[in-house]
């Protein structure tokens, strides 16, 4: 399915930063858009309101997100390891069980991923990593673990699916596309930082990029000294 055939988007985590950027990107681009988020934080789309439909509810809540892809060309979904009750799982196999066959399906995560276990990480990284995930689940704030199950899914179903795996993120303005790279250690990764605007700008634009298919790009800001330094200039 080329960008020529998408036509109507789901957001699924609409209203983060992330998930906003995504959707004020993809209303840029012509798509219908509907966005999911937690019915607390539809109040975040005020900026929003008449340009897109708004499906309320949990993103794990497998009827939700039935009624929200629904006719959907592609689903952008922001994998999200909040509390201890698998919600990024349960998020990611709801849209793989209720998602068209033929959509194209987009989820985020971060570099901590790994797809075939070539990906090289840094011990500073692992040790954070590791504390992050200890922390996390001793206040039982977040499943660091559940992550990593829900793109387990992802690899393993037979959809059209892209996961996206971002560096540290900041605000800032859009330098333009993301560099890539299949692995984390690859050189021009290593600068570690990507603006969210452009994270978003990545995500959206694989909507249309058959070539992502069934791949798990970790991603660098184009502007960054390592993207520049070894993709020879912005």
């Amino acid at each position: 399915m080329g960008g020529d055939r998408v036509k109507k988007v789901c957001i699924v985590g609409a209203s983060g930063k992330l998930g906003q950027y995504m959707v004020r990107q993809a209303l840029e681009r012509g798509y219908d858009v509907v966005g999911v988020c937690r019915e607390r934080s539809v109040p975040k789309l005020a900026a929003f309101d008449g340009l897109m439909t708004i499906v309320p509810g949990d993103t794990n809540d497998p009827e939700v997100i039935r009624r929200a892809v629904d006719g959907c060309d592609g689903v952008l979904t922001v994998l999200v390891p909040w509390g201890v009750r698998q919600y990024a799982s349960g998020t990611a196999q709801a849209v793989l069980d209720h998602a068209g066959p033929d959509a194209r399906l987009i989820f985020s995560c971060g570099w901590h991923i790994t797809r075939d276990g070539k990906d090289r990480y840094s011990r500073m990284f692992t040790l954070g990593l590791r504390i992050a995930t200890l922390l996390a689940r001793l206040v039982r704030a977040a499943e660091i673990d559940d992550q990593v199950e829900a793109c387990r899914r992802v690899f393993a179903s037979d959809t059209r699916w892209t996961v996206v795996r971002g560096s540290t993120l900041k605000e800032g303005p859009g330098q333009g596309l993301p560099v890539w790279s299949p692995h984390v250690g690859d050189p021009v990764l290593a600068s570690d930082l990507t603006h969210r605007v452009d994270f978003a700008l990545f995500m959206v634009a694989a909507l249309a990029d058959d070539t992502l298919i069934q791949e798990a790009p970790a991603i660098v800001g184009r502007g960054t000294r390592s993207a520049l330094a070894h993709v020879g200039g912005a």
